[in-house]
């Protein structure tokens, strides 16, 4: 009797053995990303990280995923909310860890497959390497990348998860990165009014203030603001009052040439109808007072840019009363609902 058990306990083992239905496999199925007629040449290489659908799922759980920060309560997703086109809605500097406050605006995530630096200073280069930051900034997530990758190797759902979305299955920095990246690839923001009125779709035309303001805007800012991207991704001083709670010295402290001081990239303008409040320390809560800035405010601080160098020596953007109207109804043809509710970049 004990050795029909005996038997039948090893054809059981044997059994379960050979049964390979429930092991998690790498998924290489590719998603195409968006690529507008109206935008410049993709900057991400793909070829290097191609964004498949296990890739992209990854990279959004550990957007949302608290276990990226020192507390376990701080994900990418705490600054980052996407009906504000993934900026911190209502905050001028960025919140963290144990109450911690950043000393910089948290900027938008679209288009980052177009850009080739990243941050304010442009401190990363890449976008692979742009997380890594905010992860370890000791005033936002606190943590550090050998941490954050022990506690997703203990976790079962993440062994499968990248089990499917990286053919060595890997729990490691470099695919906890690319996923990120993945998920960022797609984050495409090209469907405003203004994108479907230049493509020509859906029968889209502008009111004669919108016009007026495109026509100002191309007249007047587009030096800076430039391509359908809506930023040259240059850095740039633009006149701003230093600021002494922060003294914030911009692109000077990545490379510490003078040349660079109190420049910071220039923002994209996608969205920014939602992605208040505005400039790299969140100062102005409106639009209008950003344009009123520009046309009466900015001060020689010492390295402005001579692109706003006036006739009259001062710095700035002259701006009539129904110049600042039609800007600013321009400036909302560029809110991209489609982007700011689109599902896959939801937490639910």
């Amino acid at each position: 009797m004990n050795r029909i058990k005996l038997l039948f306990a090893v054809m059981v083992i044997v059994s379960s053995c050979s049964d390979t239905s429930d092991i998690v496999k790498y998924e290489p199925a590719v998603m195409e990303v968006d690529m507008p007629s109206n935008f410049p040449d993709i900057a991400y290489n793909l070829d290097v990280n191609p964004v498949t659908k296990a890739g992209f799922e990854l990279g959004k759980d550990l957007f949302y995923e608290g276990k990226l920060s020192l507390n376990n309560a701080i994900p990418c997703a705490f600054c980052h909310e996407q009906a504000f086109a993934f900026t911190h809605h209502g905050h001028n500097l960025s919140h963290g860890v144990n109450g911690g406050v950043g000393f910089r605006n948290a900027q938008p995530i679209q288009n980052m497959a177009y850009q080739s630096t990243f941050m304010w200073d442009g401190a990363a280069t890449h976008l692979d390497l742009q997380p890594i930051i905010p992860l370890t900034s000791e005033l936002e997530m606190g943590e550090t990348t050998s941490n954050v990758i022990s506690k997703l190797q203990a976790e079962p759902y993440y062994q499968d998860q990248f089990a499917r979305a990286f053919e060595n299955g890997e729990i490691n920095t470099e695919n906890m990165l690319k996923a990120l990246s993945q998920f960022m690839v797609m984050m495409v923001s090209s469907n405003s009014k203004y994108d479907k009125y230049v493509r020509g779709e859906d029968g889209i035309s502008f009111t004669q203030l919108e016009s007026d303001g495109l026509n100002i805007f191309q007249n007047k800012c587009a030096t800076c603001h430039a391509t359908d991207l809506f930023s040259d991704q240059s850095f740039r001083n633009n006149g701003l009052p230093i600021n002494p709670q922060l003294n914030d010295t911009g692109r000077f402290g990545v490379l510490e040439d003078p040349n660079d001081l109190y420049k910071f990239k220039v923002p994209s303008l996608r969205n920014v109808e939602v992605s208040y409040p505005y400039m790299h320390d969140g100062r102005f809560a409106t639009l209008e007072v950003v344009l009123d800035f520009y046309d009466s405010a900015a001060v020689d601080n010492g390295n402005v840019d001579q692109v706003l160098l006036r006739g009259d020596g001062t710095y700035g953007i002259s701006l009539s009363t129904y110049e600042k109207e039609s800007l600013l109804a321009f400036l909302k043809t560029l809110t991209d609902n489609e982007f700011l509710e689109d599902e896959r970049f939801s937490e639910y």
